[in-house]
């Protein structure tokens, strides 16, 4: 357990740069992202999970298993979820989140006003493209931070599209920006990837109208105009993603757990 987790390398980041608010959005950012490992009192029933409490204001949630495991030290309950799950599972609860508490250098403790924050925060969603484009662009102005995010994003998204293209745009009727462009995107997978765009640009730090999202057909002549100008970002190929989370046994899969 010696080597350091993304959450870890997140937290000391954060820590080392205190007034960096950049620093604080990729922290929290990596807290939406990881599986987090939340200690129960019982197994499940069903849907049905129990979390234990600390001081009756937090669960206590770890980014291992063995380090839930140091913490209780004996066998004992818990469910993995991603963070963001975890988050919405506890809406509407005055409930705040215990991270690798005793355990690990980044133990913190999240309020529930932090939570509610990450939560409307991972609600925010950028704009998809309605309005017919007129010209095509080099991208420019945008961070290095923003397509840092975009390529770490979408490194995760396997077989979810052929490609990507981040462009300059200028559309029919007015108005000029930038766009993300996704070509042969699966249908199925086309929430998933502007979710992950709309998130990259909201834990770098920029304005959420500094970038559209679109889809395109391979087919489509606008292809060749985001191939011959745009910055690539290469998805990972191979099956599709089968993205269901670890729930508790006989609980549905679309649905998260419920606090008892």
């Amino acid at each position: 357990m010696t080597d350091p987790t993304p959450l870890d390398t997140a937290h000391a980041a954060m820590t080392a740069a205190q007034d960096d608010d950049t620093a604080r959005l990729r922290f929290f950012e990596r807290i939406a992202d990881v599986e987090l490992y939340l200690l129960l009192e019982a197994e499940p029933e069903g849907d049905q999970i129990s979390p234990v409490l600390l001081d009756d204001t937090y669960v206590l949630v770890f980014d291992r298993a063995a380090r839930l495991g140091a913490y209780v030290g004996e066998p004992a309950p818990y469910v993995a979820l991603s963070g963001r799950a975890i988050a919405g599972m506890l809406e509407g609860q005055p409930l705040g989140m215990a991270v690798n508490v005793g355990v690990a250098p980044s133990e913190i403790l999240l309020p529930a006003e932090a939570l509610d924050w990450l939560r409307d925060t991972l609600a925010h969603a950028p704009g998809e493209v309605e309005a017919r484009i007129e010209q095509v662009l080099p991208p420019k102005g945008l961070p290095e931070t923003l397509i840092a995010a975009i390529d770490a994003k979408l490194a995760t998204a396997t077989a979810m599209a052929a490609g990507a293209f981040l462009v300059g745009v200028s559309y029919a009727g007015g108005g000029r920006g930038h766009l993300l462009a996704f070509v042969g995107a699966i249908p199925r997978a086309q929430d998933a990837l502007v979710r992950a765009a709309s998130e990259a640009l909201t834990f770098s730090g920029i304005e959420a109208g500094a970038m559209d999202v679109g889809f395109f057909a391979p087919s489509d002549p606008v292809v060749a105009k985001l191939a011959k100008v745009g910055l690539r970002f290469d998805l990972p190929q191979g099956e599709a993603l089968q993205q269901t989370p670890r729930l508790p046994p006989g609980s549905d899969p679309a649905k998260p757990p419920i606090l008892k």
